[in-house]
């Protein structure tokens, strides 16, 4: 039996008369920059999210690239962040010519560890003041901790950015009630690539934010710096949502916490079925809160070997991520070296990623869980 990581086809199924009705008004209207679609998908985005500002942008990267402009940072800047996501948490950083520096994870949740980030604010106190932003990223489908992180950064004055792209839906806990995952920080940041939760048929973003003055900065930030148009106050860049791709992503916003719903059935029936030699997902909240964007195992010992026999049993599988930030060539001038950030790096070694798509049949999860197992027993 071949199982795929991911297969948008089942999904597209689904709504494809949908999508396709969204895309022929598209064509029709001739709005092909901007216009009623983006306009409307933001409006949906803004109500789904439960806050004031949502600016649709060309991609997640362009989304943390664009949020970390409109804070001014720049040359000779500090921004924290994790040292274990996907590379372009950290590529920002770096493409504006300020510092980045690298905080371990949990070895539980894989998130940035709130107490990394204090003790290293505590033990440099000559550079808080060059430290213009914090950006934690919620992995894999669940909220890094928030409060800790929040509350700190409160106490040295530095705003925070969530990288919330794996997260679209997730949620994180608020005295009886709860946050959507992007709404604590200054801006947070998602991305609608197509295997995410909430995906388009191509690259998009999206940044939302309760500050009404930097919604507007990065609205004109979007569109080359220019507002009105061929007026220009400041230095932006093309980082506008496609209007196809925003109709198509208010089509399936309407499916999301249905499909959510059918990924975290899927990782319940793992979490009973799989064998415990596997670590399974550290649920650090509320089962209902973590949406599984994926779902990554841990394995003890060699990782090949396991790799190996996933692909002999045709299943798909991916590592997120074989090499933590800190260990990257192009990162090689900052000095870290091997061991600096544990938990970082054992991650790197022993975890991965198996099926757990919406439309992941039970027939073919019943092969995973039985491999899975079978592997592990023999």
């Amino acid at each position: 039996m071949h199982v795929s990581l991911s297969d948008l086809n089942p999904q597209i199924d689904e709504i494809r008369d949908e999508v396709k009705i969204a895309i022929d008004e598209v064509v029709e209207s001739a709005q092909y920059i901007n216009g009623p679609k983006v306009s409307n998908f933001e409006r949906n985005i803004s109500d789904y999210c439960d806050i004031d500002n949502a600016i649709g942008v060309s991609s997640g990267t362009d989304a943390l690239l664009v949020s970390l402009m409109a804070l001014d940072v720049g040359p000779g800047d500090i921004v924290l962040t994790t040292d274990y996501a996907f590379f372009s948490t950290t590529e920002v950083i770096s493409r504006l010519n300020a510092q980045p520096v690298f905080l371990d994870i949990d070895p539980d949740t894989y998130n940035l560890d709130p107490k990394k980030l204090n003790q290293w604010l505590e033990n440099n106190q000559d550079k808080t003041e060059r430290v213009k932003a914090i950006i934690p990223a919620h992995l894999f489908g669940q909220c890094a901790d928030m409060k800790p992180i929040i509350r700190t950064a409160r106490k040295y004055n530095i705003p925070v950015i969530e990288d919330a792209t794996q997260a679209f839906g997730a949620k994180y806990p608020n005295k009886g009630d709860s946050y959507q995952a992007g709404t604590m920080g200054k801006t947070g940041c998602f991305s609608f690539f197509p295997s995410n939760s909430l995906g388009g048929m191509g690259d998009g973003g999206m940044v939302v934010t309760r500050d009404d003055e930097i919604a507007a900065k990065i609205r004109k930030l979007r569109n080359h710096g220019a507002a009105p148009k061929y007026h220009h106050s400041m230095i932006g860049g093309n980082f506008r949502l496609n209007a196809i791709q925003a109709a198509v992503l208010s089509v399936k916003l309407q499916y999301l916490d249905k499909w959510n719903k059918m990924r975290q059935e899927n990782a319940e029936k793992y979490n009973r079925e799989l064998t415990d030699q596997i670590q399974t997902p550290e649920v650090a909240y509320k089962p209902e809160y973590h949406i599984y964007n994926q779902y990554v195992i841990s394995v003890p010992g060699d990782r090949k070997e396991l790799e190996t026999y996933l692909r002999k049993k045709q299943i798909g599988y991916s590592i997120y991520y074989p090499v933590p930030f800190h260990q990257q060539e192009c990162y090689q001038h900052l000095d870290y070296e091997e061991g600096d950030f544990p938990n970082s790096e054992d991650a790197s070694q022993h975890s991965l990623a198996i099926p757990v798509y919406p439309q992941l049949s039970e027939d073919k999860q019943e092969y995973v869980i039985e491999s899975l197992n079978n592997f592990f027993r023999n």
